[in-house]
C-alpha cells in the first residue's frame, strides 16, 4: 500500500512516501480502506519524537490517528461490521505505529463505529479526534450543564470548533475566545459572545457579559490566555484543559487535564447529532497523501480555521 511513514522520528523533513507492507489482520481486528484522515496538531508531535517517552513506539511508523473509510476485510470473531460498511474511528492505539496516513490501516473492531449518514468521507474523517477531545472535556470532564456557561480558550480551532457546537446543543451558554477575524465564525458555530485573545485583559471583557462568572473554562490555547481569563471562574469553578497539565492555579478551582482515548459509543452519539444537523463539520482545506509533510506545516501554525483533511 501506500503510505507516509518515519524509521525515525526527527523533523518533518524525515517523512517518506512510498510503498510499505499492508498490515495483518489479527483476531477482533478489521482492515480498513482509508478515505480520509484529519490532521492533527499531534500528528506533527509524533513524527518529530515528542511522544516517544510517553507512547511505545515502533518502525517504520506511520503518524495519523483518525479516520473515515470502508470495512475491507474482517479478522476471526470480528462481527460488528460487514466488508464494505463505512466506519470512521479515533485510531490512537497503545503502540504507535499503524496511523492513517495511509491507504489502509488495521484496527480493532472496538474502536470503529459507523460513519455519519449525512455529511462525507472528507467531513467524517476531520471529526474524531477532535470531536471526542471536545466531548470527553466537556461532559467526562468538565460535567457541564445545560444552565451553565462556558468559556472556550482557542475556539475557532478544531477542537474549539466543536466544543462549541456540543456545549450549544446541550443547550450551555457559549463564549469563545480567538482572533477577532474568527468572530463571525464563531457565531455561525453557536458562540453567544466572542473575544479577542489579544485583549490585554480578558477577564474584564467576560465580567462585562458574564457578571456572575463563569462554570468552566475549557482551554485548547497555547498561548497566555488562560491567565488572562482564570479569574472570571467561579467559586468552585472548573478548569479543563488539552494543552497544560500543570497550571498555576487558585487551590479552590477544579481541574483536569485531558488526554483523548477511543471511545466508540461517543462516536456513536457525535454521529448521531451530526446526523441530526446539530453538529456541523468545517473542513477548511484538504491536501493529498504525497502532501502530507505540507499539511502538517500547516497544522504546526495553530491558526488554522477548523481542520484540515488528508485524502490517501
Amino acid at each position: 500500500m501506500k503510505a507516509v511513514f518515519v524509521e525515525e522520528t526527527g523533523s518533518l523533513d524525515s517523512l517518506k512516501f512510498g510503498d510499505i507492507d499492508t498490515p495483518e489482520v489479527g483476531e477482533g481486528e478489521v482492515l480498513v480502506r482509508i478515505k480520509a484522515a484529519g490532521v492533527n496538531p499531534v500528528d506533527a508531535a509524533v513524527v518529530q519524537g515528542y511522544l516517544e517517552g510517553r507512547i511505545p513506539h515502533d518502525f517504520p511508523l506511520i503518524p495519523g490517528w483518525d479516520l473515515s473509510g470502508v470495512v475491507e476485510k474482517c479478522g476471526f470473531s470480528s462481527r460488528r461490521f460487514n466488508e464494505g460498511d463505512e466506519v470512521y474511528a479515533y485510531a490512537r492505539r497503545p503502540m504507535v505505529q499503524w496511523g492513517t496516513f495511509a491507504e489502509y490501516t488495521v484496527i480493532p473492531e472496538s474502536y470503529l463505529s459507523q460513519k455519519p449518514n449525512s455529511i462525507s468521507h472528507e467531513e467524517s474523517g476531520a471529526i474524531p479526534l477532535v470531536g471526542l477531545t471536545a466531548y470527553q472535556s466537556l461532559f467526562d470532564a468538565g460535567n457541564l450543564q445545560g444552565d451553565e456557561t462556558v468559556l472556550i480558550l482557542g475556539a475557532s480551532g478544531g477542537v474549539g470548533s466543536f466544543a462549541i457546537q456540543l456545549a450549544k446543543a446541550k443547550g450551555a451558554n457559549v463564549i469563545g475566545v480567538a482572533s477577532e477575524r474568527n468572530f463571525e465564525y464563531m457565531k455561525e458555530l453557536g458562540a453567544d459572545e466572542t473575544i479577542s485573545y489579544e485583549v490585554s485583559n480578558i477577564a474584564e471583557s467576560v465580567e462585562n457579559v458574564i457578571p456572575d462568572g463563569i462554570d468552566l473554562i475549557f482551554d485548547c490555547s497555547r498561548g497566555d490566555a488562560l491567565q488572562k481569563s482564570i479569574n472570571v471562574l467561579k467559586d468552585g469553578g472548573k478548569l479543563v484543559s488539552i494543552t497544560k497539565s500543570k497550571p498555576d492555579i487558585r487551590s479552590d478551582i477544579a481541574f483536569e487535564y485531558v488526554f483523548v482515548e477511543p471511545n466508540s459509543k461517543q462516536l456513536d452519539h457525535l454521529r448521531e447529532l451530526v446526523d441530526e444537523g446539530k453538529v456541523s463539520v468545517p473542513v477548511s482545506k484538504t491536501f493529498s497523501l504525497e502532501n502530507t509533510e505540507e499539511a502538517l506545516k500547516q497544522i504546526q501554525t495553530l491558526h488554522t480555521r477548523g481542520k484540515i483533511v488528508i485524502t490517501p
